[in-house]
């Protein structure tokens, strides 16, 4: 499976009361992966387009342990599951560290929309794009 792997680092302030990092916080967190892939590493393999206009239709989020702050960096996989014409569906999946078998803590998805910005409407996926996310599906390597 095609998956991209980043580090995250909480903040101090996205602690709640329990010491645990909250709800808000931790899609916070997903959405700074999603960057790192879709805006950092899409622009490195030629795609620039996908940061002029991409927005989360959908937002599920399972906590399967809270995620404690450390001060060090959670690690964040991600990998396309379904990609259509003007839509695609992120899998994520959060480690509480870079340790060798550190436990998973979150699953989540976003529904991913292409959107013109200009025009104030949803878009198609370009060819370009469509090709990179490929890479990130189920037998990908991202290349």
């Amino acid at each position: 499976m095609g998956v991209f792997v980043t580090g995250v680092r909480p903040r101090w302030s996205d602690m709640d009361a329990f010491g645990h990092v909250n709800h808000a916080n931790t899609v916070t967190l997903l959405e700074e992966a999603r960057i790192d892939l879709l805006f950092t590493e899409a622009a490195r393999h030629g795609v620039p387009e996908m940061s002029h206009g991409m927005v989360v239709a959908r937002l599920v989020v399972d906590y399967l342990a809270p995620l404690v702050f450390t001060g060090d960096e959670i690690v964040v996989e991600m990998s396309v599951r379904e990609l259509k014409s003007a839509s695609f569906t992120l899998d994520y999946t959060v480690r509480g560290s870079r340790q060798e078998g550190s436990a998973v803590v979150t699953t989540a998805e976003t529904l991913m929309v292409p959107y013109n910005l200009t025009a104030g409407r949803p878009r198609r996926l370009l060819e370009a794009e469509r090709d990179f996310l490929a890479g990130w599906r189920a037998g990908g390597n991202g290349a």
